[in-house]
């Protein structure tokens, strides 16, 4: 198998829900991303063999391949492929593993992989509200099906978490995605989008010139304040809007190259994908995949949790994290160190690629070796991406 590396990552600014994106079709975002790639890598859009994206809530406009029509949309050639996947939550995480896959077996030399959602027009669930459940009496049978919420009180009750622990975690990833953001630590990543130039035909009042940082940071969040907040899921519930992820818009790709095309085209590689997966997990429980998913990949290559430098877990729930720490063993020092989705934003199929490309970065200024990252994934599973920095 061939190595793959990582070249270059980049990302949207990200919107919250019927912010400053929600004007934007996510294909379009998609098409400003990719072009922004390839231009800050002096690279032709033809040297590319494959665009992979994820996308979860694939109806209306988001429902055509929008690999493809991102693509087309950037103005590449028409002889470029395209592949959206869904891997629910971790989508754009898992359009790198299958970029890598094809890069590592010959397949390609050049791969541009990532995600997009735009959630304030397309509706998260929206595909069920139109065709009806999406479970039918055979899974029912074997299990009982909840919803992410009602698994994340769960994980809540098993490990005997408490309300104030959750709203410390949420100010916390607020307070360090605030910090970040003071001391540039994104600036090197985030391509503004110029929000009235993409925006679709129907103009309306209110729409920004453009988004050049993510809008959906709280930098005054406290613990009293959360405390205000109702439970989303239960009456009696521990899990509101503020230790929950986001809901938002935005997209992120990763240009993925093998060793040949590096030198072909005299690109430096940044880092090499050592390992990825995805495990399957109880679906009704649901959250817990990151703990296996972490566990196996760290085993496959020989590894503990104190090779490594930083991880990244999706901050979907805030228990899904810490579980995940105590479950691990790892130091908050080294986890979700410039905040998560609770400060940072979840959409969807772009939320992989989003991490990878802020682990990318941090991994870089901190001058470490490792760095990996964990999503929970709906109907119960995992997933995990090692990385090793290059000097």
């Amino acid at each position: 198998m061939s190595d793959v590396f990582i070249v270059d990552a980049v990302r949207t600014p990200v919107g919250r829900y019927n912010g400053s994106l929600a004007n934007v079709r996510a294909d379009h975002l998609s098409a400003h991303v990719l072009n922004a790639l390839i231009a800050r890598n002096d690279l032709p859009a033809k040297a590319i063999d494959d665009v992979i994206l994820g996308c979860v809530t694939q109806v209306g406009e988001q429902s055509a391949n929008i690999a493809r029509t991102g693509l087309l949309s950037a103005g590449w050639p028409d002889s470029i492929p395209g592949l959206t996947v869904d891997r629910k939550c971790g989508s754009g995480e898992v359009a790198v593993h299958v970029g890598a896959g094809f890069i590592a077996n010959g397949c390609a030399d050049l791969i541009v992989a990532g995600g997009a959602e735009v959630m304030s027009r397309v509706k998260m669930g929206g595909n069920r509200e139109l065709y009806g459940e999406a479970f039918g009496w055979m899974i029912e049978q074997r299990y009982e099906l909840t919803g992410q919420g009602e698994a994340a009180e769960r994980l809540v009750d098993h490990w005997s978490l408490t309300r104030s622990e959750l709203d410390g975690f949420a100010v916390r990833s607020h307070e360090l995605a605030a910090a970040a953001v003071s001391a540039g630590y994104f600036d090197g990543e985030i391509i503004p989008v110029p929000v009235q130039q993409l925006q679709e035909r129907n103009n309306v009042d209110g729409v920004p010139e453009s988004l050049a940082a993510d809008e959906t940071i709280r930098a005054g969040s406290n613990i009293e304040k959360l405390a205000t907040l109702k439970a989303s899921f239960r009456e009696d519930g521990r899990l509101t809007a503020g230790n929950s992820s986001q809901i938002s818009d935005g997209a992120a790709v990763v240009l993925l190259a093998s060793e040949a095309a590096c030198k072909q085209y005299g690109l430096t590689p940044r880092a090499r994908i050592v390992k990825c997966l995805t495990v399957g997990s109880d679906p009704t429980l649901m959250l817990t995949g990151p703990i296996a998913s972490t566990k196996k990949v760290l085993a496959q290559v020989g590894l503990t949790v104190d090779d490594i430098d930083i991880f990244e877990v999706n901050e979907a729930f805030a228990p899904v994290p810490l579980v995940w720490a105590k479950e691990l063993g790892v130091s908050h020092d080294k986890l979700n160190v410039n905040g998560g989705a609770i400060a940072l934003g979840h959409p969807l199929g772009a939320s992989g690629a989003r991490i990878m490309t802020s682990m990318l970065n941090e991994l870089e200024r901190r001058q470490g070796r490792y760095a990996l990252q964990a999503i929970c994934c709906a109907g119960g599973m995992g997933t995990a991406t090692l990385i090793e920095r290059l000097d």
